[in-house]
């Protein structure tokens, strides 16, 4: 269920309260949840998996993303935790997509080259071509 991008994060679609001592079992000490609540019915409320993190002794951080694309202020908030976290992180979404893709552009945003992103994605099984644009675009910042 868990998709390594990196030896520090992993992605999954929607997690379930039972999946966090799964994630702490691999190292996992921050979670963060990239879905709006209440997007669909059958999704796992996030204060439901802050809990059951918090009691694991894991850290949490909501960073809601939308269909309708990115702000800087994710990128931002994602990479921040990204660099704060003293361990794994598993970074979660519906499908694990927009974690991955929020991801990447974090990544960027700190100087990552968007090939060798685009490359630990595809061996994940997804697909950074929507964020391309954008990843050189942060990245030139960073530079």
């Amino acid at each position: 269920m868990f998709r390594k991008l990196s030896d520090k994060i992993y992605v999954a679609p929607q997690i379930g309260v039972a999946d966090v001592g799964d994630a702490a079992a691999l190292g996992v000490t921050l979670i963060i949840n990239n879905r709006p609540e209440d997007e669909s019915a059958d999704q796992t409320p996030g204060g439901d998996v802050e809990a059951a993190a918090k009691a694991a002794g894991l850290a949490y951080v909501a960073i809601p993303v939308t269909h309708a694309g990115f702000a800087e202020w994710q990128v931002t908030a994602m990479a921040d935790a990204l660099d704060k976290a003293e361990g794994k992180v598993l970074a979660y979404c519906r499908s694990g997509t927009r974690s991955t893709l929020l991801w990447a552009l974090a990544r960027a945003s700190r100087g990552d080259h968007p090939a060798v992103l685009s490359e630990q994605a595809a061996d994940a099984g997804y697909d950074l071509s929507p964020v391309t644009a954008m990843m050189d675009m942060v990245r030139g910042r960073a530079s």
